[in-house]
């Protein structure tokens, strides 16, 4: 459904959600010459937008009689569907042949329903999760997951090369969710074990940033360890729930899963008052 005239010209893109992660890619995309409208419950996240050569949108449904390419950026599944499919959704104005790529990272049944429901309406979902972090959207180095159709695929990559390194297609639409939640797992596994066994560690004495300079040569090394500073385990639970979903549903028993999305509730506490300080700050 996603035509080849609008996938010939330059997208005119929305995002919706222009916050710490959405503005670094308004700046990119910017930079590279789209045309980009924004839309956020902000004013503030608007205005710096604004600042930056966006237009911006009162509402999503605003932003959809402007553009042909829409990024989701909002934080939770209820957010994305109210955002796509309520009263001032963005799908009732997007033009035919439209694509909304979700970025934000959510359940497998809420990209596959809202994409049954856009092509429905003659456009498309991409599935596009991204990894990588604040810092990275910074430097216009996020990795994204991308599930969908070739053509839909095809159209997404020139949009998201604009502010990530690395893009992977997974497969269909609800597979990049699957990339995204695997690689939340591992991530909030290995925190947990950063957290335990940099509290084992500072009970000897030893130096704890030495201590991490020799594990990043080692079997210990892990992105997680890597980028600690960064990690603020805002969203661990939800990410955890996530992977909680897709056990149930596959009927799997996942007991060290099961006991990390426990202890992410207490992660996000340590992690901002008493964390090992495997820096030094």
């Amino acid at each position: 459904m996603a035509n080849v005239t609008s996938a010939q010209a330059k997208e005119r893109v929305g995002i919706i959600g222009a916050g710490r992660m959405g503005l670094p890619m308004v700046k990119h995309m910017l930079r590279h010459g789209y045309s980009v409208t924004a839309c956020d419950i902000n004013a503030a996240n608007l205005q710096q937008a604004r600042e930056m050569g966006a237009k911006v949108a009162e509402t999503p449904a605003a932003l959809g009689r402007d553009v042909s390419f829409v990024i989701l950026g909002v934080g939770y599944d209820e957010e994305v569907n109210e955002v796509v499919l309520g009263a001032q959704g963005v799908l009732q104005s997007l033009p035919s042949g439209s694509i909304i790529a979700v970025s934000s990272t959510v359940a497998i049944d809420t990209v596959t329903g809202l994409d049954a429901k856009a092509r429905a309406q003659g456009s498309d979902v991409l599935d596009a999760p991204i990894c990588r972090g604040r810092w990275f959207a910074d430097e216009g180095k996020l990795l994204a997951l991308f599930g969908g159709r070739p053509e839909v695929v095809e159209r997404g990559r020139r949009v998201y090369s604009t502010f990530s390194s690395d893009i992977a297609h997974l497969g269909e639409v609800g597979h990049g969710q699957v990339g995204k939640a695997m690689n939340n797992l591992m991530l909030w596994i290995t925190s947990i074990g950063l957290i335990e066994a940099g509290r084992i560690a500072e009970s000897t004495g030893i130096d704890l940033v030495k201590l991490r300079d020799a594990l990043m040569m080692s079997s210990g090394k892990s992105q997680a360890l890597e980028d600690w500073d960064q990690n603020s385990f805002t969203w661990a639970l939800k990410d955890m729930q996530i992977v909680s979903k897709m056990a149930d549903k596959a009927g799997l028993s996942v007991p060290i899963s099961g006991a990390v999305k426990e202890l992410v509730k207490e992660g996000r506490r340590i992690k901002t008052t008493n964390a090992p300080k495997w820096t030094g700050k």
